[in-house]
């Protein structure tokens, strides 16, 4: 996993940033469509837990539903 050097905000402190797109869903496309959105959510889920920890993703909330959308096929 690559990151990018660490930055500050001024309501977290010092923060380390996630250079993404990260990690591929595309592998999962194959599966049924009720799988694909338990994997969507658990996607979603991954990423705030990530961010809980202190760590951001370089890749816009928005821009990473669209991609893991597309990754996905939903």
């Amino acid at each position: 996993m690559n990151r990018l050097p660490q930055t500050t905000t001024a309501e977290k402190g010092p923060v380390s940033v996630i250079a993404g797109p990260w990690p591929s869903y595309a592998a999962f496309k194959g599966l049924p469509e009720r799988d694909r959105w338990v994997m969507y959510s658990s996607a979603k889920a991954y990423r705030q837990a990530l961010e809980d920890q202190g760590l951001v993703m370089a890749e816009s909330y928005d821009a990473f539903i669209r991609r893991v959308c597309a990754e996905l096929e939903i």
